[in-house]
């Protein structure tokens, strides 16, 4: 039976979130409890806006969903050391992705996979340091980006921290795992929507309603 990524878990997400800053628990998720690897990211969308990438964090090892979203969806939000943590006065400019990965299979070289369907992980050990790198792609950021298989692969590698020239025969040494992944991405707006909907009222911190403008009273 295939996991899909579902509404529930996006809005466990922003519970997860919108509690951390009210210092409560979250309430409890509607969602059957699994054991995959899961990813959670968020982003922002100001003025009509492309969203921008402001937490993107997650495990490639299959863990329980329910305490790995409520994790992961702190730690990206939070402790993503690209980006400052998001707060409060962000939440209604913001978007988040539950994204369960599946699928794992080990590719035949750096270009057997496709862009748009296949995330990435590549592991390979850095010439220079003699030191084993890796790091992951989710499967839309490819497409995202209109990245080519190449520039793909190359940005993979910086990511993982290698700095010195990237040659063919070292792209050929890669160890290339290619995964797919269900996701499903909800907006303030539809979370707030969906709160109101299903508990009666809008969600809120510490008794403020949280609005365009929301300011945290402290």
């Amino acid at each position: 039976m295939m996991v899909v990524a579902t509404e529930e878990m996006a809005v466990y997400c922003f519970d997860t979130l919108i509690a951390h800053y009210s210092g409560d628990q979250p309430p409890l998720p509607d969602f059957e409890e699994g054991i995959h690897p899961l990813f959670v990211t968020w982003k922002k969308a100001t003025n009509g806006s492309e969203p921008r990438l402001r937490g993107c964090i997650g495990t490639l090892e299959a863990r329980q969903i329910v305490t790995g979203f409520k994790e992961y969806a702190l730690t990206s939000a939070l402790r993503d050391r690209r980006f400052p943590p998001i707060q409060s006065k962000e939440l209604p400019y913001l978007e988040c992705t539950v994204s369960i990965l599946t699928e794992y299979e080990t590719a035949l070289n750096h270009l057997d996979w496709e862009v748009g369907k296949h995330g990435l992980i590549i592991e390979f050990t850095d010439p220079d340091y003699n030191m084993r790198r890796s790091a992951t792609y989710l499967p839309e950021v490819a497409a995202h980006e209109g990245w080519t298989h190449l520039e793909t692969i190359d940005s993979l590698m910086r990511k993982a921290g290698y700095n010195g020239t990237i040659t063919e025969s070292l792209r050929k040494k890669l160890r290339v795992t290619r995964y797919q992944s269900t996701l499903y991405t909800m907006h303030y707006g539809e979370y707030a929507a969906y709160v109101k909907k299903n508990r009666g009222a809008a969600p809120e911190i510490n008794g403020a309603p949280i609005v365009n403008g929301f300011k945290p009273g402290h």
